[in-house]
């Protein structure tokens, strides 16, 4: 069975009812600190979990909005009336839909859909199984095969009282039908649930209660301890241990298979095999998707029992360094993991029931790598066999190509409304959503460094002068760049060095084509690129190696003969300064964007709209000479030599 939408009536932050749609696979909650997005999961687990401890259940005075508790409480007291809590919708399964047919007849499920509320009083109510009733009786007449008159009143039965009424009308005839009705009427099958229909009350029991999916849940303080005291296990005492903490030591001596109430009587040899076992299997899970440190190996390591009592201690061997640390002394980090792939495999390891997992804030204090192989590993081993709601605030957790499994939390701030839920769509509010830009903004990061071969420049305005001229260059037979280099705009000189480290970190082949630096801390931080050879010197090209200046200053525009860029300019600007003739240059072998300024009295145009004049013109010849082209092709000989 599957979840497809929730509904949260009241709960904690929750005024007003809150509904939501369930991804098949997985569904990202996503909202900032204190917004209500582990009240979802708090709601859920408590509406069907794995176990039936008090405190996975509803608690009116704990759980219900505190602003409204009074009314609540004086509702119960005056009308023993409780308020819903939560309410899912469900798919019934086929073979499920199959087995209620045997029985009652084809079509009896006329829409294989489940509503399901629980109360504040813990109780479930059946709000919606879909029957048509005339396939019941129907199934019920083709059994018995009555006369005309008998078959008419059996099948003008619509509801379950009028066949309850056709049957007393003919007591021998119907004599077994209504022995059928009666143990359906009286039935106590499973746990009590609210409902006015006795056969949709039946069928829920006998065939959808044992299949309804049981909630999983997991946060930050299910962590083991270094050292565990085995008879405290035994004897079902936690001691110091918090019951999070507790609950995970069980779930790694399930995992091992032993008998817990017979520890102490295990031999020896194979108390050890089977730790050992369960060391293995924990340890290829990790490293499969731990890529932080694969010389890592975990050890569960039984000691001798000569103080009459069994310890097992979790160590962490580190094959780079030959040495072991007790589990407490790794990384919070690698704690959460570990601790998380114990309750994961014991997890696998429980049959005959349907779980969908719930985890709070997964991998928070994980390194971003290690976020994202968590994430790999929700994908790839939780999603395909359950569903999974998880909340974050982090953007590494968020999948940008999937937004629309995102459904956004957001504190209204309002007492009488609350938290609210909507899709990523939807949202407005900026501080929720930052998450998701910021998914986006490293995703789209991360397409730009895509290719082996990178050229960086310093703008977009760069990007356009080159990719433009470099096309025209190639319509003459000319040399233009290569296809297999992608030229990447920095956003500023300043931001080259900061670009040359982060893509030197994706291990690929870089080189630049910059304006001549006038600050000298920029020089700088080249230069200790270049001495710390994480980028070569002949690697950084400047504009004035390829400009006609008396000076060693040069930028990308003044590649151009002073001709050509001034047309480029007046086109730009038509509208917005006087045309400006090669008679008002007064240093023709001198930059020539400081002298535009100087004309205009404008200490920065905008460089990008003369490219754009460039990229859309049809005719590129009035704004490229031959000595321009034959500047730039000399440009992109070196910068392809570079990569060669």
């Amino acid at each position: 069975m599957l979840l497809k939408k929730v509904k949260i009536n009241k709960y904690k932050s929750y005024s007003k009812p809150q509904e939501f749609a369930v991804e098949d696979g997985i569904t990202r909650i996503v909202g900032k600190n204190e917004s209500g997005k582990t009240a979802i999961l708090e709601a859920l687990f408590k509406f069907n979990y794995l176990n039936d401890k008090p405190e996975f259940k509803y608690n009116a005075e704990f759980d219900y909005p505190r602003n409204e508790i009074k009314e609540y409480n004086s509702l119960h007291k005056r009308e023993n009336k409780s308020v819903v809590a939560l309410t899912c919708t469900y798919t019934i399964d086929k073979k499920i839909v199959g087995e209620i047919e045997k029985e009652f007849g084809k079509g009896i499920v006329s829409k294989p859909t489940l509503v399901l509320s629980k109360n504040f009083d813990n109780q479930f109510i059946l709000d919606e199984l879909n029957l048509d009733f005339s396939a019941f009786t129907k199934c019920i007449n083709d059994k018995f095969k009555f006369n005309e008159s008998l078959s008419k009143e059996l099948l003008d039965s619509a509801t379950f009282d009028e066949l309850l009424t056709a049957c007393s009308n003919h007591p021998e005839e119907f004599k077994e039908i209504q022995t059928k009705l009666e143990s359906i009427n009286t039935s106590t099958l499973g746990m009590p649930i609210l409902s006015d229909n006795p056969l949709a009350k039946y069928i829920y029991n006998k065939y959808i209660r044992d299949h309804l999916p049981k909630f999983w849940y997991f946060d930050d303080y299910y962590s083991l301890p270094s050292k565990i005291e085995l008879s405290s296990i035994k004897n079902n005492n936690r001691g110091e241990l918090t019951q999070e903490e507790f609950e995970t030591i069980k779930a790694l001596i399930e995992l091992t298979d032993l008998d817990i109430p017979n520890l102490d009587e295990n031999n020896y040899e194979a108390f050890r095999v089977a730790i050992e076992s369960t060391s293995n299997i924990i340890t290829d899970e990790m490293l499969t998707y731990w890529s932080t440190n694969k010389d890592l190996e975990i050890r569960i390591e039984p000691e001798n029992p000569t103080s009459g009592k069994r310890y097992l201690n979790i160590r962490i061997y580190n094959k780079a360094y030959r040495l072991t640390l007790p589990l407490k002394n790794r990384s919070k980090g690698f704690l959460w993991f570990f601790s998380f792939l114990v309750w994961f495999n014991r997890l696998q390891g429980k049959n005959g029931s349907t779980y969908i997992v719930l985890l709070d804030e997964p991998g928070l204090n994980l390194h971003a790598s290690a976020q994202e192989d968590l994430l790999k590993f929700i994908e790839e081993r939780l999603a395909p066999y359950h569903q999974v709601l998880y909340t974050t605030h982090s953007p590494f957790m968020i999948d940008s190509t999937k937004l629309n499994e995102v459904r956004t939390v957001y504190d209204s701030s309002d007492r009488h409304i609350g938290s609210t839920i909507s899709d990523a769509l939807t949202e407005k509010d900026s501080g929720t959503l930052f998450p998701l830009q910021a998914a986006l903004g490293y995703n789209l990061a991360q397409t730009l460094f895509v290719s082996p071969k990178n050229l960086l420049v310093e703008g977009v305005s760069d990007l356009l002068f080159l990719k433009t001229i470099s096309e025209e260059l190639k319509v003459k037979d000319k040399v233009g760049l290569a296809d297999d280099i992608t030229i990447v705009p920095v956003g500023g000189l300043d931001k080259v060095a900061t670009f040359i480290s982060l893509l030197h970190g994706q291990e690929l082949q870089i080189a630049c084509l910059l304006d001549t630096p006038d600050k000298k801390g920029t020089t700088q931080k080249l230069n200790d690129l270049i001495i710390h050879k994480i980028i070569t010197d002949k690697s950084i090209k400047y504009c004035d190696q390829y400009a006609d200046l008396s000076i060693n200053k040069a930028d990308m525009e003044d590649i151009f003969t002073k001709n050509d860029y001034l047309s480029l300019f007046n086109a730009a600007f038509t509208n917005k300064y006087p045309e400006i003739k090669m008679s008002d240059i007064v240093g023709c072998d001198m930059p020539i964007i400081p002298q535009i300024n100087k004309i205009i009295a404008d200490e920065r145009f905008d460089h990008y709209l003369p490219a754009r004049t460039l990229l859309c013109a049809l005719d590129k010849k009035p704004y490229l000479s031959e000595a321009t082209l034959t500047k730039f092709s000399q440009v992109f000989e070196d910068i392809n030599q570079l990569f060669s």
